[in-house]
């Protein structure tokens, strides 16, 4: 699914800008704050319906104007997609509100993700294993997502209702309300969180093999990877995740009430990174920390590939400079062998000769892109 054009109007640090992209690797060269990152953000919005580094949308738009507006045409199985995703301004006359088009079609956030699947790496990946369980969560939501059809709109359900009963719990604490208008909400959760959790462990299994064979082969003298699903929820035998869900919730509704928030459920859950049979967290350096975040990306990779045969867009922002050579020797590797994947760095002196060879070279400014001589 290569995109064969990219074009900005009134996003980020552009007022616009339009780029041809070829086949193979791109590496995207630029300073801090140049807008190097804000190409990576427009392909993960045109893939997502979203940003990967605000949950704002008026912060894509450009200071001073009314909308952004970012386009993209992908090869999808012999013929051409035309993605669009418009985002008015807060306080503009339209509102802050988001548009998505498909072949110029008004459609839903899950209709890119058929059409330009993604793989993002990018810096702030590097705390996964020692960051918040969050970050773990939402990794693993964003695999989920691009497997399932209909996960977004579950997980969102999930998140809304969430919200609407941790709301009524504090006022039932508080005998603002009736115990009984909980149940409503509770049935929403059970149903939709078992879901998720359902998804959440397929997806585990289906990295499990990619993930220990990428492991084994960036760092064959350590010991073998694997993700564990880490839950508040574990079913007891011959219980399913929904079975294990409506006993936990059961089990801590006076406790919720006292609290004033759901106390189980995915939205509580974490994935642990084992080796050896020991969490990475107990023991890893950083350099193994890296090693195995890598390993997950090309895991992602791996997965999202078999699903229809198709490679993802690989989107590597500014993430060689904290490998060692070993380890970007690999990625390149891995990078030779896709349609298309997209680089930005800083120095590109952190990068493999014979990658920067084999790339289309950009050289980002303040509000420009530009092709540049190898």
């Amino acid at each position: 699914m290569p995109v064969r054009t990219l074009s900005l109007d009134g996003f980020r640090s552009y007022e616009r800008v339009a780029i041809a992209f070829a086949d193979g690797p791109h590496v995207v060269v630029g300073r801090n704050a140049a807008g190097k990152t804000n190409l990576i953000e427009a392909l993960v919005l045109l893939s997502t319906g979203r940003s990967h580094r605000s949950s704002a949308d008026h912060e894509m738009v450009r200071w001073g104007v009314d909308f952004a507006r970012a386009a993209a045409a992908v090869e999808s199985e012999g013929r051409q997609e035309e993605l669009e995703v418009v985002i008015h301004a807060r306080g503009s006359a339209a509102g802050t509100r988001k548009r998505i088009r498909v072949n110029g079609v008004n459609r839903r956030a899950g209709a890119l993700r058929p059409v330009l699947r993604t793989v993002l790496f990018a810096p702030e990946d590097m705390l996964l294993i020692v960051g918040s369980p969050s970050l773990r969560r939402n990794l693993l939501d964003a695999i989920v997502v691009q497997r399932e059809p209909t996960a977004a709109a579950v997980m969102s359900t999930y998140q809304r209702t969430l919200t609407q009963r941790n709301s009524l719990l504090r006022r039932i604490r508080e005998e603002e309300a009736d115990p009984t208008e909980l149940s409503y909400w509770t049935q929403v959760i059970l149903e939709h969180g078992a879901r998720i959790l359902d998804w959440r462990h397929e997806t585990l299994a289906a990295l499990a093999g990619p993930l220990a064979e990428a492991h084994r082969e960036i760092a064959p003298e350590e010991t073998g990877l694997a993700l564990r699903y880490v839950s508040n929820v574990d079913p007891r035998p011959a219980e399913s995740n929904e079975d294990a869900l409506r006993r936990r919730l059961r089990e801590t509704a006076e406790k919720e009430v006292w609290n004033g928030a759901t106390l189980v459920g995915p939205h509580r859950d974490d994935i642990a990174f084992d080796s050896g049979g020991r969490e990475l967290t107990e023991f890893a350096s950083r350099g193994q920390q890296r090693t195995a975040i890598l390993a997950l990306k090309l895991a992602e990779l791996d997965v999202l590939t078999a699903l229809d045969g198709r490679p993802p867009l690989l989107l590597l922002d500014d993430v060689f400079s904290e490998l060692d050579p070993d380890r970007r020797a690999h990625l390149v590797r891995r990078i030779g062998a896709l349609p298309q994947a997209i680089v930005t760095t800083t120095t590109p002196a952190d990068l493999d000769p014979a990658l920067v060879a084999a790339s289309t070279l950009w050289r980002v400014e303040p509000g420009r892109v530009q092709r540049a001589e190898g």
